[in-house]
């Protein structure tokens, strides 16, 4: 038989994928706009008093915040004027946020397949076009409230979205993350992820190096990395890579989101004073890494507060 594998990775390589995992680790030739390389990212700011802890401890830590995961629980259980009060302190901090919007599969009636172990194979992704529907109604509720930047696990939204801030229905400068909860964990999965309108994505939390520079040489757009990530994902902290994953996935987000379980953290009825000394643990987590990249990796930057790129909620009054 000829050399058919050969001729595949020439044939993928011919496409801009990479034929096979670069296990050779070479430095990022791109940064984010303002030359970084890093920069600092806090999931699970769940309401408007978690928000107020995460950015009194960025102070007195000295961290710079650039993007946080809001309301990863679901935005539907914030009222609108909560809502509004989150904009205005992230437009005042000058950090983007990306919303999580609340309704979601498991809100479906419909989806009982989706608390079997064989049924949470089959995907995070929408039922039916009501689904699809509420998704979006939440979503311009929070465009409303001043907020620019969603979440997103379902290539069917993202392909719907893409075209409403092509068409004007949404305001241009709406950005779009693709979550880890669509698997995606290849670089031609990361290319049609790109190809679709997301602007940046979180690959699965326990990617390795020579897949990460795989996906890197394929697409632009910032990758999501994450540092530390909650038990059920693995619970790996990878703070001393942390150097490796910059110089690799420039330009990317350092990701903190520890704990047991998403279930068990972001479920709405835990208490809003948990939600805010368990952020400070992040933030500290943030520092303890940021220590360790101006130790190991000082030539590699990380982004001003308030970088000029970042889109910036727009609070309404």
């Amino acid at each position: 038989m000829d050399n058919v594998l050969g001729k595949i990775r020439g044939f993928m390589e011919k496409h801009s994928i990479p034929g096979r995992d670069l296990h050779d680790l070479p430095s990022s030739d791109k940064t984010f706009p303002d030359g970084a390389n890093y920069r600092i990212e806090i999931a699970g700011v769940e309401r408007a008093s978690t928000m107020e802890a995460m950015i009194e401890e960025a102070r007195k830590r000295k961290v710079t915040v650039h993007r946080v995961i809001a309301t990863v629980g679901g935005s539907t259980y914030c009222d609108f004027e909560e809502l509004k009060t989150m904009a205005r302190m992230a437009y005042e901090e000058k950090m983007e946020v990306i919303m999580t919007i609340g309704h979601r599969k498991g809100w479906d009636p419909g989806a009982k397949e989706a608390a079997t172990p064989e049924g949470q194979m089959l995907g995070f992704r929408l039922r039916g076009s009501d689904n699809i529907s509420y998704w979006l109604a939440d979503m311009m509720r929070n465009i409303e409230a001043g907020f620019r930047g969603f979440l997103v696990y379902d290539e069917g939204v993202l392909y719907l979205v893409n075209k409403m801030r092509e068409e004007g229905f949404i305001p241009k400068e709406t950005i779009f993350k693709f979550s880890v909860f669509g698997g995606y964990c290849s670089a031609a999965g990361a290319r049609v992820l790109e190809s679709l309108g997301a602007n940046t994505m979180n690959p699965i939390s326990d990617i390795s190096l020579p897949i990460l520079a795989g996906i890197r040489k394929a697409v632009k757009m910032p990758l999501d990395i994450y540092i530390i990530v909650v038990d059920s994902f693995g619970g790996m902290f990878r703070a001393y890579e942390a150097t490796e994953i910059a110089r690799i996935a420039s330009p990317c987000y350092f990701k903190f989101e520890p704990g047991t379980s998403e279930s068990d953290i972001y479920k709405p009825w835990v208490s809003e004073a948990w939600h805010q000394e368990f952020v400070r643990e992040k933030v500290k987590i943030a520092s303890i890494v940021g220590e360790i990249m101006s130790r190991h990796a000082p030539q590699l930057k990380i982004s001003a507060k308030g970088a000029p790129d970042l889109v910036i909620p727009k609070p309404a009054r």
